[in-house]
């Protein structure tokens, strides 16, 4: 019988990983295309990944495919190779991270969604096909340098907290689907104005765009490839970078840094720093900006009430664990009264 899920407990492979030289890409691509037997293409490229010794998280629905992965450099052919044997995939646009990291992720996962992107839209007239007009590096610097364009975040508050591009709004939300609903009421009565739109790979902006498309907004743009390949072409052709921070990821690393700039601060003491972390307390794991100096004085926890839960025997927290409802989330969103000094907003 073929296997086509991971039976590894993950403590083990996040330590086998640590121990790990071969050298990686780290990879993310999406594509909208109805799959019409979600399950079987889930099976088919579990096994065939797994066979090329692939690591990451791959969401897959039946309006298409998203995936943030690692692979390994001497497989990244045989990869490509394979992927582009899909018709529907072939040529798809492979955005390779700023700052790869050979552990980025630990394990394989590839997951049936409802949706790529929870999104809260139900209307079936809805075409998301219908995008806004892909703008490459230096085409979104020179529209984003006039005065009547309007710039969105399309991120969520804790990505936006720690890198940003220069005068963008940045929508203090919690999730997608609660931004585009934002995004909508906002730009009410600018439907005329250019409007662009950015997130971190394009995905979420693919289909904003084909949103407030459909909603009347005429003018709407979105970087393509997001922030991640904006940061690699700028870079390239020598364009000024109008990014500033650093760019959140969906991965072990958490993030790349695109420039020097620090415009967050941690959440414990308030002095400048921009990289996340999570509560070392299983039963908390809150995502938060934590300095150096912070995370040796907390043992890398968000609060001392969760330092004192941490400092105890494994078996006892396990007790104090077992019947409460279990909320550890790596990317649980970082709002909480114990963080001093996160963002009023934030809170």
């Amino acid at each position: 019988m073929k296997k086509l899920h991971n039976t590894v407990d993950r403590r083990i492979l996040k330590e086998q990983i640590q121990h790990q030289t071969e050298p990686r890409f780290t990879v993310s691509f999406y594509t909208y295309h109805v799959i019409e037997d979600p399950q079987g293409f889930r099976d088919a490229l579990f096994e065939a990944w797994s066979g090329l010794g692939i690591l990451g998280r791959t969401y897959i629905a039946s309006e298409g495919i998203n995936a943030q992965i690692s692979v390994p450099k001497e497989k990244f052919d045989a990869f490509k190779t394979h992927l582009y044997q899909i018709p529907w995939l072939n040529g798809v646009r492979l955005n390779k991270a700023v700052q790869s990291d050979d552990r980025a992720f630990f394990k394989l996962i590839v997951k049936l969604r409802s949706k790529i992107v929870a999104d809260g839209i139900e209307d079936p007239q809805f075409d998301p096909s219908n995008t806004g007009v892909h703008l490459d590096a230096a085409a979104f610097n020179a529209l984003t340098d006039q005065p009547d364009t309007v710039l969105i975040d399309m991120r969520n508050h804790y990505e936006s907290e720690v890198g940003h591009f220069e005068n963008a709004i940045l929508p203090d939300v919690d999730t997608f689907r609660e931004e585009i609903a934002y995004v909508e009421n906002m730009l009410k009565g600018q439907e005329e104005k250019n409007i662009v739109m950015y997130c971190t790979g394009g995905i979420r902006c693919e289909k904003a765009s084909a949103y407030l498309k459909y909603k009347g907004f005429p003018n709407v743009h979105q970087l393509e490839g997001g922030i991640i390949k904006y940061a690699r072409d700028a870079k390239e052709q020598g364009l000024p970078i109008k990014f500033k921070g650093v760019n959140f990821v969906f991965d072990e690393r958490l993030a790349e840094r695109i420039s020097e700039d620090v415009i967050a601060v941690c959440h414990q003491c308030g002095n400048p720093f921009d990289l996340h972390t999570n509560c070392a307390n299983e039963a908390c794991h809150i995502l938060f900006i934590q300095c150096d100096t912070c995370k040796q004085e907390m043992n890398n926890c968000c609060s001392t009430e969760c330092k004192d839960v941490n400092a105890l025997p494994i078996e006892e927290q396990r007790a104090l664990r077992k019947g409460r409802i279990a909320e550890r989330n790596v990317f649980k969103k970082g709002r909480s009264e114990k963080l001093k000094f996160m963002s009023k907003s934030n809170k």
